[in-house]
């Protein structure tokens, strides 16, 4: 077969500044939800030029409008044999595709590890799926929910009542499952195997399964249990709202404060603080007397800790949490207000590091981590098929032969 034209380089004007560490890598990403989207956005805020494949017609039900931002996109009908061979060619002149659909799907499409590599030794296939390429649960659905409970991740994410019954986990929304053990880590698997195939010339196959990386995550959580720091009941450990110094707190305007004074000498700028600044507080107890069961010399002892906790509740619904916050907030105690997500852009240290940038109108958590060389802004979100015409160009298609495949809805 002839070569395939390389794609036309995304437009100049995105160009501008430092493009990042990944200019130059091509990524096809066929279209998806979550974990999938999120993968491309980081590739594409690192610099690569990521190449969106949607569905005709545009996106779906369930389409993040900012997750596709610095994408370029063409709509192609994957069913259709054209449309096979419009993806087999953008493959050829790619370093990786990312595709998010369950096991099987892409091997009925022609498009699976196979025939790619045929086209491109080099290509590096990731599969980002919920459970895997294999094993029972593999063909069937799941979310983010049912991942991190099957891997024991959601299991440490409670808080104990206090009324003997079994803690219920909380919902932590998609951050551990789809960003965290799915998005993230495949991230690394990708780049790590583009690596590779820049030493060997061979690409191969990531399976990057959510339950997978969620049970990763518990790791950390392991090493705990295994060296006698974590006694497995969930809410009655260091980690997960057990210890009164590594807790939230509500204060007196119904807002939270987040107390992380995990080490001794944090815990004693914490308990210092408080006794220097508020010995005055009526009903505080301070200041701290050597019997007193937040005294740093009882900080590890657990038959304490219920008896503790309830004196830094009533102690924190003294004042508003700003006011806590001005008083702990700038010091080694480990303490922060609990801010809502619209509060977080404003914040002073955020705002100083300008954590927060707007991208096609919204305000938007800036790319990390930070290069010494200043990468350009992120490019903001592009329309479903925006690129079709070039991309179909780059690729060699005549316009009479994009006219056709645009009438006959093969692409769009």
């Amino acid at each position: 077969m002839d070569a395939v034209p390389a794609c036309p380089p995304a437009a100049s004007s995105a160009n501008h500044g430092y493009a990042g560490p990944l200019a130059g890598v091509r990524i096809v990403e066929l279209a998806g939800i979550g974990p999938g989207p999120f993968a491309g956005m980081v590739l594409a805020d690192l610099g690569a030029e990521v190449i969106g494949i949607d569905r005709p017609g545009g996106a779906g039900p369930f389409d993040l409008a900012v997750l596709r931002r610095g994408r370029r996109s063409i709509c192609v009908d994957l069913k259709s044999p054209e449309g096979r061979e419009i993806v087999l060619d953008l493959v050829a002149s790619a370093d990786a595709l990312i595709e998010p659909y369950r096991p099987g799907v892409m091997e009925r499409l022609g498009l699976g590890p196979d025939e790619c590599h045929a086209r491109n030794p080099r290509l590096v296939y990731a599969r980002m799926t919920g459970w895997g390429q294999d094993g029972p649960q593999a063909r069937y659905a799941g979310h983010d929910l049912t991942y991190t409970a099957t891997s024991g991740l959601l299991s440490g994410v409670v808080r104990d009542t206090g009324d003997g019954t079994t803690p219920r986990p909380a919902l932590p929304g998609p951050y551990l499952g789809d960003v965290a053990g799915g998005a993230l880590l495949m991230v690394a698997g990708l780049l790590a195997a583009l690596l590779e195939a820049g030493r060997t010339g061979t690409g191969q196959v990531i399976d990057a399964a959510i339950c997978d990386g969620a049970s990763y995550l518990t790791t950390f959580t392991h090493a705990l249990i295994a060296g006698g720091m974590w006694g497995g009941k969930p809410g009655h450990n260091v980690l997960d709202t057990g210890a009164p110094f590594y807790e939230v707190y509500e204060c007196a305007d119904g807002r939270h404060l987040a107390v992380g004074a995990l080490e001794p000498a944090f815990y004693a700028e914490l308990v210092t603080r408080l006794d220097d600044d508020l010995r005055d507080v009526p009903g505080s107890g301070f200041p701290l007397s050597g019997d007193d069961p937040r005294h740093t010399d009882h900080r590890l002892d657990q038959n304490r800790w219920p008896e503790a906790k309830a004196l830094w509740e009533k102690l924190f619904l003294t004042r508003t949490r700003d006011q806590w916050a001005a008083v702990l907030e700038q010091s080694d105690a480990c303490v922060a207000p609990v801010l809502a997500l619209d509060e977080a852009p404003h914040h002073p240290h955020l705002g100083a590091r300008t954590a927060y940038r707007e991208v096609g109108g919204v305000n938007l958590p800036r790319p990390a981590p930070r290069f010494a060389a200043e990468t350009a802004p992120a490019r903001p979100p592009v329309t479903p098929g925006t690129d079709t015409d070039a991309l179909l160009a780059g690729l060699g298609r005549t316009s009479e032969e994009v006219a056709d495949l645009r009438s006959r809805r093969i692409v769009s």
